[in-house]
């Protein structure tokens, strides 16, 4: 029993089934849908099988994924966590019942992993609203268009220097 006391008081009072759980890794966010019982559900690079490997930022370039309960503990290891059900004002959660259910089908099957596209945030997130999101994908996206955007300007404007250079010669 006194191992069921101590295991329960490693769950905050606040988490709720169907919660959303982001995580923070050195290099990014990765993101667990609360399950009940100190477990949750995520996704996990096929590649590396330990959920401290998940700490490794090139985790984040897997290419497929497997999606596992685990304890909410293992998940975390030494890093900080909290609920984070921040699209609760632009969703409406679906029912936990449904939440559950829709996520134990899931548990053990082998998915496509995208970064930018289907990651664990999608994940989760898709099971909590039935619709994926991922701020930390857009923001990528985002980063990504602002380096190109930038690049194109850069090359615009060697072109512009270098035809100045030629008008003067």
């Amino acid at each position: 029993m006194a191992c069921s006391d101590k295991h329960d008081q490693e769950i905050p009072e606040n988490l709720q089934p169907g919660d959303l759980i982001e995580i923070f890794r050195p290099a990014y966010q990765h993101w667990a849908l609360y399950l009940g019982d100190g477990y949750v559900i995520n996704v996990a690079p096929l590649e590396e099988s330990t959920a401290a490997s998940f700490s490794s930022a090139k985790s984040v370039f897997s290419r497929k994924a497997l999606v596992k309960m685990q304890l909410l503990k293992d998940v975390v290891g030494t890093h900080t966590y909290k609920v984070n059900n921040k699209y609760d004002d632009k969703f409406t959660p679906l029912p936990p019942e449904e939440i559950i259910q829709r996520a134990e089908l899931l548990i053990g099957q082998e998915i496509c992993y995208d970064l930018l596209g289907n990651n664990c945030e999608h994940f989760v997130t898709l099971l909590r609203y039935g619709e994926g999101v991922s701020d930390q994908a857009n923001r990528a996206i985002g980063a990504i268009g602002l380096v190109t955007a930038a690049a194109g300007a850069f090359s615009l404007l060697g072109i512009f220097q270098n035809k100045s250079r030629q008008g003067q010669h």
